[in-house]
């Protein structure tokens, strides 16, 4: 069975890989609509930021931040 950590509610407003999965979605958005707005931007911009973006948003999910306390 799947439960929530019980400080779910920290984590959501203060964790750095939840802000940078928000941003990934938002820049994988952007890749969709741009073709849309802007003929000439540069194909693979927003997908490569948005990729880098997950990364960080992996690396940052390993380490400890301060105030997030553990999650039992």
């Amino acid at each position: 069975m799947l439960h929530l950590v019980a400080n779910w509610k920290i984590i959501i407003r203060r964790a750095w890989s939840i802000r940078l999965m928000l941003l990934a979605g938002l820049l994988s958005g952007i890749e969709v609509a741009l073709p849309f707005f802007a003929d000439g931007f540069p194909k693979g911009i927003a997908a490569g930021l948005s990729l880098a973006v997950t990364f960080a948003a992996l690396i940052s999910r390993l380490i400890a931040q301060q105030g997030i306390p553990n999650a039992d």
